[in-house]
């Protein structure tokens, strides 16, 4: 009986964890993740990732696109526009996800919403993952951003080859996603954030930005709340404070890049927001404002006032609306919390104001 138990004990205490393995948090705000739990100096090790969402079979798609140079890791999914004539050049938009930059992927829900329905009107689509912050300072600005204009370099050279017209790119991001959205939509190659690589000759000029509920003036990011070790960089991918590095903050703000001639710029954000409050996109709307260019400021409160707004907003260059008590994270369709019923469907309303600008123009 003794030789018989020992082993078996052996066996039982061997297959029992000694502890159980933690899961990654992002310790930037902007993530759709949990805060890490106060006191914690290490990032934790990375969690068993979920396998990828599924993009609708009905959608034609093209899955884990090599778009960078080199070896790099980060690919790109493509939703083929649908609906188009024959000859036809169609738009195309990058969607960058969000994450508080540590976070994120190119196949969650609310990029599959997005791409979804941009195919379904005769857009193609690019679902990009970028580079992100994996571990204790590590500084992944501004390769973040050479990363997205490397996808707009990646669509003008395969444009014959998906149908597309290269003039006709926009950019639509969330959160962490959509600070890099306005980042391509706002900067040029005299503010240094071209990258480096074989392509740099091609432009990565965009027509137009659209920013759902992201951060755009780090310098005011995050200045409302208290901070309990102020020697914790409040953006992690610089590694840096504000102020150890205010330039670094301000050269990473849309904020600091709005001129006359800027692109169309759309921003939604809801009034509910607490992770990034709304006046971060009514700064950069007064921005707009300041540098001479018209930014109305509308709030829709039912489907009633979304369907009326369409014509309306599709003859501004620029604008901002206001979704009462939404929270940080939606997308078309919006809810207040992912298990509750959709209260608003904005996808008539954003696709509106993006034809005027991506769709091509039929004679």
């Amino acid at each position: 009986m003794a030789n018989f138990f020992l082993p078996f004990f052996l066996v039982l205490f061997l297959s029992v964890p000694l502890f159980s393995a933690p899961t990654e948090q992002s310790d930037d705000e902007m993530s759709e993740d949990a805060p890490a739990p106060a006191g914690k100096e290490e990032l934790k090790k990375p969690k068993t990732l979920k396998p990828p969402l599924e993009i609708p079979a009905d959608i034609p798609h093209e899955l884990d696109v090599s778009y960078l140079e080199g070896d790099r890791k980060e690919k790109a999914d493509l939703y083929l526009p649908m609906n188009l004539t024959p000859g036809q050049k169609a738009p195309a938009l990058i969607l960058i996800h969000g994450g508080g930059f540590n976070d994120g992927d190119k196949r969650r829900y609310r990029e599959i919403n997005f791409g979804t329905n941009a195919a379904k009107r005769g857009y193609l689509a690019m679902s990009i993952n970028y580079k992100l912050r994996k571990t204790k300072g590590q500084v992944t600005w501004p390769q973040c951003i050479y990363d997205v204009k490397e996808a707009v370099r990646w669509l003008k050279m395969n444009a014959e080859k998906y149908h597309i017209d290269p003039d006709r790119i926009g950019a639509l991001g969330g959160s962490a996603g959509g600070n890099l959205a306005f980042m391509l939509a706002t900067t040029g190659p005299g503010d240094g954030f071209e990258g480096e690589g074989s392509r740099t000759n091609i432009s990565s000029k965009i027509a137009c930005g659209v920013d759902f509920y992201g951060a755009v003036d780090l310098m005011a990011y995050k200045s409302d709340r208290a901070r309990p070790d102020t020697n914790k960089p409040e953006m992690a991918m610089f590694n840096k404070t504000k102020a150890e590095a205010p330039d670094l903050y301000r050269r990473g703000s849309p904020t600091s890049y709005i001129r006359t001639n800027v692109v169309p710029l759309l921003m939604v954000h809801g009034t509910g927001d607490s992770t990034v409050l709304p006046n971060q996109s009514q700064l950069l709307r007064a921005k707009l404002i300041e540098a001479g260019l018209s930014c109305p400021e509308y709030t829709i409160a039912n489907q009633a006032e979304t369907d009326a707004l369409e014509t309306r907003l599709s003859q501004d260059r620029n604008a901002l609306i206001l979704i009462p008590n939404a929270p940080h994270t939606f997308d078309f369709h919006v809810r207040m919390s992912p298990d509750k019923p959709v209260i608003l469907d904005i996808t008539d309303l954003i696709f509106g104001w993006l034809d005027q600008t991506l769709k091509p123009k039929t004679k």
